[in-house]
């Protein structure tokens, strides 16, 4: 484990100028440095070296960081790993220190397995490239298929020969244990797993083999066509996307990721220069999958057979991709044809005119599709009419989500309130169900410690729902009717548990300004009068609606500047937050002085005006005042719709004594947003 002083040093000695030099060409414009981004496809450059603050940012696609950042981002490396690669580039001797015996030998192990892998990996590949049985039969198959070899070596294909066990022997002759050969999954009851078929090498990340996958090519229908390696400790396949490692640059530039189905469809339009590509290997997608692609872009674009199971497949696991907030398109290939008989039909450029001009958004694809299906049949239609609720309701951004509800109400012929309706009931279904996972999955995991001796682990989150954990703000415990009034918070004293923030959700993006405000303006004064700091104006006038944050890490986080403020009656200076122990609030302050608004030159240097409005980093007051005015409107609004469908809910049912409850907290909370409109000068509709 590298000790904290080396990391330090490599971090003191490392300039951002160099390392991104080394995959950007810089030009100097006065004291900075500006390129072309390598995580997006521009061509005109936005991307900006500062050398005095050692940090780069894109003021294109809102990336940005210091040189480990930018390692870690565009080469996919962990923070020691990128340490390492700049400790290499200015000859830095790293110490490291002993790590627990434990924790040594699950590396170790990690590392073999990893290792083995690559044996196996390189044995399939000459099998493939040098023997009679390699050319004859997979070399072939490959050719038939169109594939040059440099796409072969690119994605690691090879061959495992039909023989009983020749894999095992040759990995135990180079020292490979065959418990290890096992546990991968190469070797099973002393013979080798995978035999006379044409491999495929599911990598990592970071571009080591993980994983295989074997296509018979004899036509036996007790033969399974593909057979898989199982999990292990360095593959868990619901975390893993083929072709992940190959595509994952393209995607970064392209800011879009085209999912096919299989293999053989991602090594051919990627030999074909669609390189942006990745295939869900015929399975229906997970959260982890839907969170990898999340790390490289919002947009994804389904691309499907045309006939009746591609049209199931383009519906099937979308729920993940659309509760992760991202944008998901859809494009069915016509008839008859997989996406590489089709690019081998039309050719390469008329394949992507074809990706752009049959591109379709998914919901408008599926609300399509079921009204069509549905035709004149009016039960048939009120039920497409709920699935079609019942998707939009899994969109997180509320903007967006919005924005669908009135265009999909003319398209579905029903008013928009009533859409509004049915959307608030999906939500609240979700969450419902959601909550009774949970509290089942508690339920047994208290039984399981009854029957254990000794204290045993919480149980673990409910991963297989996005809306877990989130508490709708207003309502910090228990259901909706235990806490009525909308101002009514919990008080506790209990510190919350440090976490990573998780992914932005709702009101996430706000929050996360919020923080950026106090590290670029808290230490400045808001009243000179008093001495009243923009830190204290905006702790004191949040603290309030800290039970209503989205983002448990963001609360966390603010929480740390309202117990500095307690503690020294005066705001922390920019460097208390680049330099706090926790590494969040320094990626935070990096993204908090890289301000994308400058004014162009051609205001006074071409046309000869003067502006008189500040910057948005100087107008400091105006711009704490007009955004807390705006965070606070948005918490009252979504408590309103929260608590209009309760109203509509206990209406419904006949419950008239929490009818009235909920009826006279609506009108508190149109008073509180009638109040803040005025001073925002705003319209807010009638409920």
């Amino acid at each position: 484990m590298i000790t904290e002083e080396s990391v330090r040093e490599v971090i003191d000695t490392a300039r951002v100028e160099d390392v991104v030099g080394d995959f950007v060409n810089l030009r100097r414009r006065g004291n900075n440095y500006s390129g072309l981004c390598p995580f997006h496809n521009e061509k005109t450059p936005s991307f900006n070296v500062n050398p005095a603050r050692n940090i780069y940012k894109c003021f294109g696609c809102g990336v940005g960081g210091d040189p480990v950042k930018f390692l870690m981002e565009l080469e996919q490396l962990s923070f020691p790993d990128a340490i390492r690669w700049i400790a290499r580039k200015y000859n830095i001797k790293l110490e490291e220190k002993e790590v627990s015996q434990e924790v040594r030998e699950e590396l170790q192990e990690k590392e073999s397995l990893i290792i083995t892998n690559d044996f196996a990996r390189s044995f399939y590949a000459d099998q493939l490239f040098n023997t009679e049985e390699g050319k004859s039969v997979g070399l072939s198959y490959f050719r038939s298929r169109g594939f040059r070899k440099e796409v072969l070596e690119t994605f690691d294909l090879g061959f495992a020969p039909d023989d009983r066990d020749k894999l095992r022997k040759a990995a135990i002759a180079a020292g490979h244990k065959e418990e290890q050969l096992e546990k991968l999954g190469l070797v099973r009851n002393g013979r080798d797993f995978f035999r006379d078929r044409v491999m495929f090498t599911i990598h990592n990340l970071g571009g080591k083999p993980i994983a295989f996958a074997g296509r018979i090519l004899k036509k036996d229908a007790k033969a399974p066509k593909y057979v898989n390696s199982p999990e292990s400790e360095i593959y868990h396949k619901s975390d893993v996307l083929y072709g992940m490692y190959q595509a994952r640059q393209a995607v970064r530039k392209e800011d879009r990721m085209y999912m096919v189905e299989g293999y053989t469809d991602v090594i051919s339009l990627h030999q074909n220069g669609i390189r942006n590509v990745v295939a869900t290997s015929g399975t229906s997608l997970t959260d982890g999958q839907a969170a990898l692609v999340k790390r490289f872009t919002d947009n994804v674009t389904l691309l499907y057979d045309g006939d009746k199971a591609g049209v199931k497949a383009a519906l099937r696991g979308v729920d993940v991709l659309l509760t992760s907030d991202l944008n998901v398109r859809v494009v069915l290939l016509p008839d008859g044809h997989d996406p590489d008989s089709y690019l081998q039909a039309v050719g390469a450029t008329a394949f992507s005119d074809y990706l752009i001009s049959a591109s379709k958004d998914f919901l408008y694809f599926k609300a399509d599709l079921l009204l069509e299906e549905a035709g004149d049949d009016v039960s048939r239609r009120t039920k497409a009419i709920r699935d079609i609720g019942a998707t939009l309701a899994l969109v997180e951004d509320p903007l967006k989500r919005a924005g669908y509800l009135q265009q999909f109400s003319g398209r579905l012929g029903i008013e928009e309130s009533l859409l509004v309706n049915l959307v608030n009931t999906a939500i609240a279904d979700r969450r419902t169900q959601s909550r009774k996972t949970r509290e089942r999955e508690e339920r047994k995991a208290q039984r399981d410690r009854k029957k254990t001796s000794g204290p045993s682990a919480p149980p673990a989150p409910n991963e297989d729902d996005a809306w877990e954990g989130l508490v709708e703000p207003g309502w910090v415990s228990g259901t909706a009717d235990d806490n009525p009034d909308p101002g009514n918070l919990p008080e506790t004293d209990a510190p919350l548990a440090k976490q990573t923030p998780a992914p932005i959700l709702g009101h996430g993006f706000q929050e996360k300004y919020l923080l950026h405000l106090l590290v670029r303006d808290g230490h400045k004064l808001y009243d000179d009068s008093s001495s009243t700091s923009i830190a204290t104006y905006l702790t004191t006038n949040v603290a309030d609606l800290l039970g209503d944050f989205d983002s448990d890490a963001y609360r966390e986080l603010l929480q740390t500047v309202i117990a500095y403020l307690k503690n020294h009656q005066s705001a922390p200076a920019p460097d208390w937050y680049s330099n706090h122990e926790d590494i969040r609030w320094k990626e935070l302050s990096v993204d908090a002085v890289a301000t994308p608004y400058t004014y162009s030159p051609n205001w006074r240097e071409k046309y000869g005006l003067h502006l008189s409005q500040k910057m948005p980093e100087e107008n400091h007051r105006l711009t704490a005042e007009i955004f807390l005015r705006i965070f606070r409107m948005e918490k009252i609004e979504r408590k309103c719709r929260q608590n209009a469908a309760l109203v509509a809910r206990y209406e419904k049912e006949g419950n008239f004594s929490k009818l009235k409850t909920h009826l006279k907290v609506q009108m508190k909370l149109d008073e509180m947003r009638l109040d803040l409109a005025r001073a925002l000068g705003t319209v807010v509709l009638s409920r």
